[in-house]
């Protein structure tokens, strides 16, 4: 089923400050469980090789990348290593994945743009483009809108909608933008006191963890 989901934390992680990015890491495998068990198609995660939870999920951080004279077109094309051979050989069939996914977000005018030369919006258009080329069914991405402008905001929230209808792509997104999450998105997944519930948008709003974010200006 084709849905943009947001998860929304009440409470952060004692130790770190920053408990939806565990969240997130934890889905993809990065971070070990501290209690329960994470499972990707009924099989632990922990059990899962990193080659198959590369075809299974993508992870899109706020976090910026590094490396000496990598442009846009390195960065997405990184996406597709999961397909190639051993030396990560691009044949044509990757190129044409990599292309498209750089046109889905239009950067493609920018693929020779080095990233450190990108504004932040053109930055997190590239991650998601090589989200987009890695191929994966659930795309999990951390603040997608951080560092971006009112409008950018609300265009790459209404894409990620769309993308995630005409993809039939699950979309999870951590966000602190409640108006955004309130239009965009199709189902709520909220942490609070140790408890997940993944909810119809339209009933999450009205659920006390929900609306204590927002105080009483929801």
């Amino acid at each position: 089923m084709p849905t943009l989901v947001t998860a929304t934390i009440k409470k952060r992680c004692r130790y770190c400050r920053k408990s939806t990015l565990n969240f997130l890491k934890s889905l993809c495998g990065e971070l070990k469980e501290l209690k329960g068990v994470v499972l990707l198609e009924n099989k632990p995660i922990s059990t899962c090789s990193l080659e198959e939870l590369s075809k299974k999920m993508a992870l899109v951080l706020t976090e910026k990348i590094r490396g000496f004279n990598l442009n846009v077109f390195d960065l997405v094309a990184s996406g597709q290593m999961p397909y190639t051979n051993l030396f990560h050989q691009l044949k044509e069939t990757h190129l044409k994945v990599v292309r498209k996914a750089m046109e889905m977000t239009g950067i493609s005018s920018l693929a020779q743009k080095p990233l450190h030369e990108l504004s932040d919006g053109n930055f997190q258009k590239a991650l998601i483009a090589k989200a987009l080329a890695q191929q994966t069914q659930t795309v999990l991405l951390d603040e997608p809108g951080a560092y971006l402008d009112y409008g950018s905001k609300h265009r790459l929230f209404e894409w990620l909608q769309r993308l995630a209808r005409e993809q039939n792509k699950c979309i999870l997104a951590s966000s602190h933008d409640l108006h955004l999450v309130r239009k965009y998105c199709n189902k709520l997944l909220l942490l609070s006191d140790g408890r997940a519930e993944l909810l119809d948008t339209e009933i999450a709003i009205t659920r006390p963890a929900f609306l204590a974010l927002g105080g009483s200006y929801l």
